[in-house]
């Protein structure tokens, strides 16, 4: 078991596969953090915990004038009793006061990990493979229990933290703020990493010297939104994709987050990462409990790349879940940009067709098959199939792509509600809205209140009415707008400030029943694109449909940040139209087909319009990504150039044996009369030789990691290549 306690000094060892993380309970009981890092034997609490007498640094214990938690490294800290710095938690008592004091009361060690649903949290397959502890803080005046929980990974960089808060009193406690985790660090010389950006253009990577005082990233969207992930990491100053250590955190959920880093006047550091307290409250009942969501902390000593091939591991093994976890995804083509509202069932079955005859293997039917939705003004939350475009129903036109050789998916937008519909008109109270306030609306729509159940059951019955009703293999799960008005009609005052947790795990709890209900179907996360992906959504939902934005070039980047966490596997990455819909440049088919190679493969345009030409290119592409597919969605991944950095962009996917690799290389704009380059591999066996297909050479992998291969002249703006790897 990697989790040992030193009963002599109170120390608490958690050992992952090269990492440490260390604890100790203090002998006035508080909880301090001394040490997250590159594994070690043991350690002297006395080093890391020094104690001075501060100016303005008040005393818990005035007889100690060294002691203040001001200057502690702590482990859960509240705010009020000696320490200034942003808390993990905050919680109100009946008396309206806020101070809080919990203390060590109690520990437990097993094998294995808890769940937590209906939050989505990592899992075990086997009790062997992790080990979890269970800290017990107490406050005995609030009657406030708070059980820290630890699982670290045996064979993986990473602890899973998350907080469990029990009202064991007889008065009710109302908690104001319950982060996930927090970490003090002895030092400030770091870079902050995150992922931000806006619709179409998501997960840029942004990374910025940190400074004294408050800085970090939030949502206060209702969903984890375009604008940030959910992820922040502490980064040596210089790191790269092979050196520098990084302190990377994940939280496990779709709703409002905030994470934060604070550098005090000491030059310390406190990271966390939870649910953001702002327009947040939780009425904790006597008896009652309250579970955060999970905080996924990965450590790497070796730069991005190690950082990101952790990630992407315990994501693809130890988050997603069914049989889409270890099966290869299916190439697929949208109808979307082919007809958007404007289709029937000739139209579908004609682009049926002529996918068919390319390789293609799923046919997706976007927005617009249902009520009387011909704009996107009406019929949100009417789920019953509109019969003026499709007169013989789904199963019918299901079984007729079957026919051809595909299978059928479909495009729904469970959570929200038209204010033309019929569902609107007869429960015009069920969406978010707020009393006597205006309902404000986005891309003509509302947004369901599901923190009611009777509003969950009833969507939820409807969906499964129309996946039982035809052969459905997919189901798209769209989310088109951010909340406003968050206000529930069936919560009483003190608990309005709920209702948006309240929404997330009644969605959570939805998600599990749609997909234990048909567990053969794939379901991809939508919001308008990549405005929802998270690891909550990847556990119920293998992947994610990465951005709107289809531009090749635009999508170099947004991919590139998006790998810095989440796998390849999770990347829904289609083929699109020129001129691009979204930015309206036009680049090569070949292109295209090359960057939406490097993730769930498909295409979104009318198949029917292409030349023969085209038709060509896209049948040898799919037949390429066939053969490699399995690479590109289960195999290793390695940045080898940076568009944030460069004109160009690189990676290479390996086999787990390190038996095959594929490799991409991507410029641009065109340079006269340009150097000639070299790209050099990463991930390979330096004792195998490759033999590289398309030249006709063999190489050792030794030479293809430090010499490289030559890159080829190309001719033109957007341009790529790329190269098949296989060992002798």
């Amino acid at each position: 078991m990697g989790i040992n306690f030193d009963e002599k000094n109170r120390i608490f060892y958690l050992h992952a596969k090269d990492t440490s993380y260390i604890l100790q309970i203090l002998s006035s009981g508080y909880l301090a953090h001394l040490y997250w890092g590159k594994r070690i034997k043991s350690i002297h609490p006395e080093e890391m915990i020094r104690l001075v007498d501060r100016p303005f640094e008040p005393n818990p214990d005035p007889r100690d004038r060294g002691f203040s938690l001001d200057t502690i490294p702590l482990e859960y800290p509240s705010y009020g009793h000696t320490d200034f710095r942003n808390p993990a938690y905050q919680i109100q008592l009946e008396n309206g006061t806020t101070i809080t004091d919990l203390r060590y009361k109690n520990y437990k060690v097993y094998n294995g990990k808890p769940g937590l649903k209906p939050l989505p949290a990592t899992y075990v397959e086997n009790v062997n493979e992790a080990s979890t502890l269970e800290i017990e803080l107490f406050d005995e005046v609030a009657g406030l229990r708070a059980v820290l929980s630890y699982t670290i990974f045996e064979e993986l960089d990473v602890i899973a933290r998350s907080v469990r808060f029990e009202n064991t009193g007889s008065k009710k406690l109302k908690i104001l703020r319950a982060l996930s985790m927090s970490v003090d660090f002895p030092r400030a010389d770091f870079e902050m990493l995150h992922l931000s950006g806006a619709w179409a253009r998501e997960r840029h990577m942004e990374r910025r010297v940190l400074k004294p005082g408050m800085q970090g990233i939030e949502s206060r969207r209702g969903a984890s939104s375009h604008q940030h992930n959910p992820f922040l990491a502490l980064i040596d100053k210089g790191a790269d994709e092979n050196h520098g250590e990084i302190f990377a955190v994940n939280l496990v959920y779709s709703g409002n987050f905030s994470a934060q880093a604070e550098v005090d006047s000491y030059s310390t550091t406190r990271l966390s990462i939870g649910i953001n307290p702002f327009d947040f409250s939780w009425l904790l009942e006597p008896g009652e409990s309250f579970q955060t969501p999970e905080a996924v902390m990965v450590y790497s000593p070796e730069g991005f790349g190690r950082m990101s091939r952790t990630f992407h591991k315990l994501y693809r093994t130890r988050l997603c879940r069914g049989v889409y976890k270890k099966k290869e995804r299916p190439v697929l083509v949208n109808n979307w940009e082919a007809t958007y509202f404007d289709f029937n069932s000739a139209k579908i079955l004609e682009l049926g067709k002529s996918a068919s005859e390319l390789g293609i293997e799923l046919l997706v039917l976007d927005d617009g098959w249902f009520g009387n939705r011909d704009t996107d003004n009406s019929s949100l939350g009417d789920w019953f199939v509109d019969r003026n475009k499709l007169p013989e129903g789904l199963d019918h036109l299901a079984r007729g792509l079957g026919n051809l050789g595909l299978k059928f998916g479909l495009w729904f937008e469970p959570e929200m509600i038209s204010p033309n519909s019929d569902l609107y008109r007869a429960h015009p109270d069920w969406c978010l809205h707020v009393p006597e306030r205006n309902r404000s609306e986005g891309r003509n729509q509302l947004i369901l209140d599901l923190s009611r159940s009777e509003v969950c059951d009833a969507v939820t019955k409807m969906i499964k009415d129309i996946l039982s009703s035809a052969p459905i293999a997919y189901v798209k799960w769209d989310m088109n707008r951010h909340m406003t008005e968050i206000g529930s009609a069936a919560l009483p005052a003190e608990r309005q400030k709920e209702t948006a947790h309240r929404y997330m795990l009644n969605l959570y709890k939805m998600l599990e029943d749609m997909t234990s209900s048909f567990p053969e179907v794939l379901f991809e996360s939508c919001s308008g694109g990549g405005g929802r992906f998270d690891p909550g959504m990847l556990y119920f939902m293998p992947q994610v449909w990465t951005s709107d934005n289809t531009d090749a070039v635009e999508r170099l980047k947004i991919q590139y940040g998006t790998s810095l966490i989440y796998p390849l596997s999770a990347m829904g990455s289609h083929v699109s139209a020129v001129p691009n819909h979204q930015v309206f440049r036009s680049t090569p088919l070949e292109t295209r087909g090359m960057v939406a190679m490097s993730g769930t493969f498909g295409y979104e345009l009318d198949l029917t319009k292409m030349s023969d030409e085209e038709k060509r290119i896209v049948k040898k592409q799919i037949e390429m990504y066939k053969e490699i597919r399995h690479l590109i969605q289960f195999g290793d991944f390695y940045r080898l150039l940076n568009p944030f950095e460069s004109n160009e962009a690189a990676w290479i996917f390996v086999s787990e044996d390190k038996t095959e690799a594929f490799a991409a290389y991507f410029s641009v704009l065109a340079i006269p009369n340009p150097p000639l380059k070299r790209l050099r591999l990463d991930g390979l066996d330096p004792e195998k030789d490759y033999r590289v297909e398309g030249i006709g050479k063999v190489f050792g992998g030794d030479e293809l990691m430090n010499s490289g291969l030559a890159i080829p002249e190309l001719q033109g703006d957007f341009q790529g290549v790329v190269w098949r790897l296989r060992s002798m």
